[in-house]
C-alpha cells in the first residue's frame, strides 16, 4: 500500500467559458433595431421604451434611436419601494 496519493488526480482543472455579460451600448450611443444593449443574468436593468427582453434577460432595441439609462422607483406587491435602472431607446428626430 502506498503512503502517498498518486499524482495526476487533480479535480479542479475544468473551467467554463466566459459569458461576456454587461452593458454593450452606453448612454448616448446610436443603435439600430435588434442590436443588443445589455447582456445580463436576471433583470438588473429593466426594459423601457423601444426595448424588449429576450429569453435570457438580454435587452435589445426594437427601433433605431439613442440609448438612455435612467433610474425609476417601482413599488413591489408587498408595498416596498425599490430603485431600478431602466434602459430605453429614444427615437432620433
Amino acid at each position: 500500500m502506498s503512503t502517498k496519493k498518486s499524482g495526476g488526480s487533480s479535480k479542479n482543472l475544468r473551467d467554463s467559458k466566459p459569458k461576456y455579460l454587461g452593458i454593450k451600448r452606453t448612454a448616448g450611443q446610436i443603435v439600430k433595431a435588434g442590436q443588443v444593449i445589455v447582456r445580463q443574468r436576471g433583470t438588473k436593468i429593466d426594459a423601457g421604451k423601444n426595448v424588449k427582453v429576450a429569453k435570457d434577460h438580454t435587452l435589445f432595441a426594437t427601433e433605431e434611436g439613442i440609448v438612455h439609462f435612467r433610474d425609476v422607483r417601482k413599488t413591489k406587491f408587498n408595498g416596498h419601494t425599490i430603485k431600478k435602472k431602466l434602459a430605453e431607446v429614444i427615437a432620433a428626430a
